[in-house]
C-alpha cells in the first residue's frame, strides 16, 4: 500500500533530487518519499540490499547492484560509546571501515562502520581488507540481524507543523534539497544475539535523482 501511495504521489514529480519547482505540491511529495524511504531502510535488515530494491524500483540506474567504494585511509577509532555498543573492552580490536555506496555512478549513502574482526570469518576480514565489497553483503553469511539505535531526519520539506498552519505558499526557483537526508546508526548481530558491528549511515541527496516521469 505505501508503494502504491508513493508511486501516485509521485508521477510527473521529476527527479526530486534534480530542479524542481519549490512548490507546496513538490515538497508533499518530498515528504512522502522521504517517509517511504525511512520506512522501509527500519524495516530491513541489510541497509545494502535495500538500496539494491530501491535503484532498481527507480530506475536509477541500468544495474540495480550496489558497488561500495572504500574510502582507503580513513581512520576513526572506536570511542567508549561504539565499544559498550559492540560489548566488548578496551582491549578487544576493532576495525573501522568508511564506504561510499553508489547504484550507477550516484552515491546513495556514505557509512563509518566499526566491526569487531574476532566474530567474522577469515574470508569476511579478507573480503573487508582487501576489496570494496559491501559490508551488508560481506557479512551475509552470519544471517545477521539489524538493530536500530538512532534515526535521524536531516531534511524536513515542510515545517513542523504544516498540517495545523497550511501549506506553504509557491515559491519562484528550484526547491533546494540539502546533501544529506537521513541518518541512521544501528548494531548488526549474529542470530545467538552477539553483536559484531556498529554502523552509522548517512543517506545522500542522490537518492532522489532518479528519472523524470
Amino acid at each position: 500500500m505505501m508503494r502504491m501511495v508513493l508511486a501516485l504521489l509521485l508521477v510527473s514529480a521529476g527527479a526530486v533530487g534534480q530542479s524542481i519547482p519549490d512548490t507546496a505540491l513538490a515538497r508533499l511529495k518530498a515528504t512522502a518519499l522521504l517517509a517511504g524511504l525511512n520506512a522501509d531502510l527500519l524495516s530491513h535488515d541489510s541497509a545494502t540490499l535495500t538500496l539494491e530494491r530501491w535503484c532498481g524500483t527507480h530506475h536509477l540506474a541500468s544495474s540495480d547492484r550496489i558497488s561500495a567504494q572504500l574510502v582507503r585511509g580513513a581512520e576513526k577509532p572506536a570511542g567508549a560509546e561504539v565499544r559498550r555498543d559492540l560489548g566488548v573492552g578496551d582491549d578487544e580490536p576493532i576495525r573501522y571501515r568508511r564506504v561510499r555506496l553508489s547504484c550507477g555512478g550516484h552515491v546513495l549513502s556514505e557509512a563509518d562502520n566499526w566491526y569487531v574482526p574476532r566474530l567474522l570469518t577469515a574470508e569476511m576480514n579478507r573480503a573487508l581488507d582487501e576489496t570494496d565489497t559491501p559490508f551488508g553483503r560481506a557479512v551475509l553469511g552470519l544471517h545477521f540481524t539489524r538493530h536500530t539505535l538512532a534515526a535521524e531526519q536531516l531534511w524536513q520539506p515542510l515545517e513542523p507543523g504544516w498540517e495545523m498552519s497550511g501549506l506553504p505558499v509557491d515559491k519562484d526557483g528550484a526547491l533546494d534539497v540539502p546533501a544529506e537526508l537521513l541518518r541512521h546508526r544501528a548494531v548488526l548481530s549474529t542470530p545467538d544475539g552477539v553483536v559484531f558491528s556498529e554502523v552509522i549511515e548517512t543517506y545522500q541527496r542522490a537518492m532522489l535523482d532518479f528519472p523524470r516521469r
